[in-house]
């Protein structure tokens, strides 16, 4: 609900500084089943040591544990996370 209009996000190119060129990679929103999915097709991200993940803390430190122990529980995982 809260995050939903994220899913259809893409790769964005932008800039850290004037000169410094950067790739912001597409946010991505869904069930866990789903995410499971759509991670599973990220080549960059099968390929990673290391995914970092943001929540925005204007929901809360209780909405946040929520998020990041539904990733725990049921993505990581589904990704053979650990």
């Amino acid at each position: 609900m809260y995050f939903g209009h994220e899913a259809s996000r893409t790769d964005k190119i932008g800039f850290i500084e004037a000169d410094r060129r950067a790739i912001f990679g597409r946010s991505y929103a869904a069930e866990p089943d789903e995410l499971i999915k759509e991670l599973a097709k990220d080549e960059a991200i099968q390929e990673a040591d290391t995914v970092l993940l943001t929540i925005p803390n204007t929901l809360g430190v209780d909405y946040n544990v929520h998020v990041l122990s539904s990733i725990m529980e049921h993505v990581a995982p589904g990704l053979g996370w650990r």
